[in-house]
């Protein structure tokens, strides 16, 4: 079992910026491809990022590329979301989740996930 633990959702002004971080424990960390997913108000939930194992590859969706990065520190058990010019749009609740030796664009690939942390941006 993995359990995953994310933090640094908030209430933030358009243009602002947010860090959301995931903290893994009970498995070796490095096994495991991340990824943050956002699920917003009446929609599905959608991926934002990838990034594999080594935190060598990333993935991002094109609604976030230039804004959002993904990193992660294997020697911390943690995953990161940096998230600049943060729009309404981008209001949602964000999971991180983990995925057994790789990573992928769909959430149902994932074996583990977060419970989430809400982001709210306001216009």
């Amino acid at each position: 079992q993995v359990q995953l633990v994310e933090s640094g959702g908030g209430f933030v002004q358009a243009g602002g910026s947010l860090r959301l971080s995931c903290l893994a424990s009970g498995r070796t960390f490095s096994d495991y491809g991340m990824g943050w997913f956002r699920q917003g108000p009446g929609k599905e939930r959608d991926v934002v990022a990838t990034i594999t194992r080594s935190g060598e590859y990333t993935y991002y969706a094109d609604s976030v590329k230039g804004r959002f990065t993904i990193s992660r520190d294997n020697a911390k058990n943690t995953v990161y979301l940096q998230m600049n010019s943060l729009k309404p749009e981008d209001t949602a609740v964000y999971f991180c989740a983990a995925r057994w030796r790789a990573t992928h664009v769909e959430g149902s690939q994932y074996n583990y996930w977060g419970q989430g942390t809400q982001v709210t941006v306001s216009s």
